[in-house]
């Protein structure tokens, strides 16, 4: 099974991430994230950053997941390569928690070249579907 593909879109980015668990599809999302704006080959591991987030379906939880690593991106000057998701769903009721630690380096202008500025996530035709695997398109707003 393929991590993640790019999908034909006019003017933003497109693609679908997949995983044979949810954990590997969030993962695998938030590396082509990263790969649309920079080659994550270049990125060194130097720090970790660790999520936590909660939400009331596994959906709503992937959208906060990319979002969060875009306002990481931006508030943290950082650019990152290794993700380390955990989720499950919360027992005895409706939602889905997320532990995550995520590995990368500070932007360094001089390694680190730019292919695309990812301003947002989108909810447009953003969602989850399970078949023989779990599958998340994205659309992020270039």
């Amino acid at each position: 099974m393929i991590h993640f593909e790019y999908l034909e879109h006019t003017a933003d980015i497109k693609f679908r991430a997949y995983g044979s668990t949810p954990e590997e599809m969030l993962n695998n999302a938030a590396l082509a994230l990263f790969n649309a704006m920079i080659d994550t080959s270049t990125i060194d591991v130097k720090e970790i950053w660790n999520v936590e987030l909660s939400s009331d379906s596994l959906e709503h939880l992937a959208y906060d997941w990319l979002s969060e690593l875009v306002f990481l991106f931006e508030t943290e000057s950082a650019v990152f390569s290794t993700f380390r998701a955990r989720s499950h769903e919360i027992k005895g009721g409706p939602g889905w928690n997320l532990l995550a630690e995520v590995g990368g380096e500070r932007i360094d202008r001089a390694r680190h070249s730019f292919e695309n500025e990812v301003k947002a996530i989108t909810l447009h035709q953003f969602g989850v579907k399970k078949n023989d695997h779990w599958c998340l398109q994205v659309v992020l707003d270039v």
